[in-house]
């Protein structure tokens, strides 16, 4: 906690002390959101004669953001917690974990010539409709990445290269790192707008990860692929083709691929959509796999495409490296400017099957209704009710037998004010 605030005060000090010599802004922004769930086989199938899970989560986030000509800052401490987890010693008088404030975003962008920008720090990376590289914003504290991204934009084309590298504790030798998490993130980004309705994005991602805990060898996921967007008057599609190759940390040959399209009319205050998503698996498994097949989603957002009730998170386990088909389909009513109800039906199945998943390849169907009402510009209010009708293959999935009926059921205020700006010219 003394550390956050002591670099709060050190930032304002040193943007202040910017602001009054040249054409630069400084802004104060905050984040309120909190949470509250009734969970009752949310992402796992639960025993029948089970109680629902019931509780409340909060983010409170607060960014500061400093801006010139050459220069940005920006730093965002947040604090995430459900309610009742506190300090033994805080004065709340209930019991809990200690607190978690942290910070989420702690970067500087510099400007070495005109067209060229780099970052450096802790920040999001948020690409195209964020199938490979996303926020995560759905959990509560979200995803930023400590990396280094050069950011160059010159006749109309935006191309980022970026390269990260994560270590645990400040070692004197050797470069050991969790075999379950990325060692090394490193991609290139190409963009362009190519007229009024049309945009495509070229992306590849070189994802290391360590053989093992304890040893040094990394092995490269290659990921490469595009994504397109058209959008012209009420009809809007997009998709996605992304393949991967090289190899996992198990050394084996990678030869994965992601295939996607979504599109959208809008009639009048309706808009009907269809898609569908292919997320490719493996048929042989263990000692007998010497290709993985299995397509890894690496930093994408998964409760924004894989369903509400988020059983599809971790594909080798809750596929058990069988892949994943989602065919989808949804209808928003915008019932007034501030007030739109969604609705989202999946049916689910596996992209293959191999000795560890169940034969038959259904898994079921979900639906989810969500409603969000923004009563202000800096204020929503978001509620959803989500439920899943499994197959007997998806309880086979999740290692239980049960009769008890999936549903999940969550109401979330966010907040978003802007606290201060000020700006200051030459």
């Amino acid at each position: 906690m003394k550390q956050i605030l002591s670099r709060l005060l050190v930032f304002l000090m040193i943007s202040t002390a910017f602001i009054t010599e040249m054409n630069a802004q400084l802004t104060i922004n905050a984040q309120y959101r909190n949470r509250f769930e009734i969970r009752d086989g949310y992402k796992a199938i639960v025993e029948a004669g089970t109680g629902p899970a019931v509780l409340i989560s909060q983010r409170t986030r607060l960014t500061l953001q400093y801006e010139n000509e050459f220069l940005k800052l920006r730093f965002t401490p947040q604090d995430i917690r459900l309610w009742g987890d506190e300090d033994l010693a805080t004065s709340t008088g209930v019991f809990g974990n200690y607190a978690s404030l942290d910070l989420f975003e702690g970067y500087i962008e510099i400007r070495p010539i005109k067209p060229l920008w780099l970052s450096i720090g802790r920040q999001q990376l948020i690409y195209d409709n964020q199938r490979l590289l996303s926020a995560r914003n759905w959990n509560q504290a979200g995803i930023a990445y400590d990396a280094m991204v050069a950011k160059l934009q010159l006749n109309g084309w935006n191309v980022h290269l970026a390269g990260s590298w994560n270590t645990l504790l400040e070692s004197l030798i050797n470069n050991i790192y969790p075999s379950s998490r990325i060692k090394s993130l490193n991609y290139l980004w190409v963009n362009k707008k190519l007229n009024e309705g049309l945009c495509l994005s070229l992306l590849h991602i070189a994802s290391g990860k360590t053989e093992t805990d304890s040893t040094n060898k990394i092995h490269f996921r290659q990921t490469s692929g595009l994504y397109i967007k058209y959008a012209i008057n009420k009809f809007s599609i997009w998709g996605n083709a992304y393949y991967q190759y090289g190899r996992n940390n198990g050394s084996n040959k990678v030869s994965a691929y992601l295939i996607d399209a979504d599109a959208g009319y809008k009639l009048g205050k309706f808009r009907p959509g269809l898609g569908i998503s292919y997320l490719s698996g493996n048929n042989t498994v263990g000692a007998d796999q010497t290709v993985d097949r299995l397509f890894d989603v690496l930093y994408g957002a998964r409760h924004k495409y894989f369903g509400y009730m988020d059983y599809f998170r971790d594909f080798p386990n809750n596929t058990r490296e069988g892949g994943l088909a989602d065919l989808y389909f949804y209808l928003e009513y915008q019932v007034c400017p501030t007030l739109i109800i969604r609705n989202i039906g999946h049916y689910f199945w596996l992209a293959r099957t191999n000795p560890n998943t169940p034969a038959d390849k259904n898994l079921g169907y979900e639906n989810d209704l969500i409603l969000k009402y923004t009563f202000r510009s800096w204020g929503a209010l978001e509620s959803g009710y989500a439920f899943i009708a499994p197959t007997q293959s998806l309880k086979e999935l999740n290692g239980i037998d049960s009769e008890k009926f999936p549903q999940f059921f969550y109401l979330q205020l966010t907040i978003t004010p802007s606290l201060f700006t000020h700006q200051s010219g030459n």
